[in-house]
């Protein structure tokens, strides 16, 4: 059996905005099953399709370009996939992009190393600059969650500020984050740490960033 590993480049939209992580993996399921894709399935009572999502998005929060490897169990070749995807593909979900990567590669979510979020406020915020400034120059920013208290600033990699967009009357954010096992940052904490209400806030994870040369998707 020639068993092939493939990686997808895929946009949640605003559609699925407040869609849990378990019910997109079960979306990206049914989607793969209607474009009648031979999936690697698991072993065992209760076999499953080998599917990975590379990270778990805040809920709230859209990605343009999340990741995702699935396993083929017989060899396609990638303008059939593509066609069967597009042909199929859910409200609310979105293909970017499509390519083979090793079968020994290393599992995808032990790659990601950090994440890219924009964060468009709903209000205008006039010092908003000065903010982020004072943010960057704390050496520690103790924040707690699930009842334990962390250091928010190491998690941080940049902040900016800028101005609003042609169009637009409010300004935006864009913050890149750790996003390793133990040490991952949350944009809605970056927020709160800002003094800004999260919910006044569209959150958009625009990347994720992986390590080594496994850089796909971290443009």
């Amino acid at each position: 059996m020639t068993i092939q590993r493939w990686r997808m480049e895929f946009a949640k939209t605003e559609a699925m905005r407040y869609t849990g992580n378990l019910d997109v993996q079960r979306t990206l399921e049914r989607w793969f099953r209607r474009a009648d894709l031979p999936l690697l399935h698991s072993q065992g009572y209760n076999p499953r399709p080998k599917m990975h999502i590379a990270s778990a998005l805040p809920l709230g929060v859209t990605g343009r370009r999340e990741l995702m490897d699935f396993w083929l169990a017989q060899p396609m070749e990638a303008h059939e996939l593509r066609e069967r995807l597009a042909r199929t593909q859910p409200p609310g979900l979105a293909l970017r992009a499509l390519y083979p990567v090793p079968p020994d590669e290393p599992a995808l979510q032990n790659q990601v190393q950090a994440a890219t979020y924009e964060a468009r406020l709903l209000g205008p915020v006039p010092d908003l600059a000065a903010r982020v400034a004072r943010l960057l120059a704390q050496p520690h920013l103790p924040r707690e969650r699930r009842g334990k208290t962390y250091d928010l600033r190491p998690l941080i990699l940049s902040l900016e500020a800028f101005p609003p967009e042609e169009g637009e009357t409010t300004p935006r954010l864009r913050m890149v984050l750790r996003a390793q096992p133990g040490a991952t940052g949350r944009p809605d904490e970056v927020l709160a740490a800002l003094g800004l209400d999260p919910a006044e806030a569209r959150v958009e994870r625009v990347a994720l960033h992986l390590a080594a040369s496994t850089q796909a998707g971290s443009k």
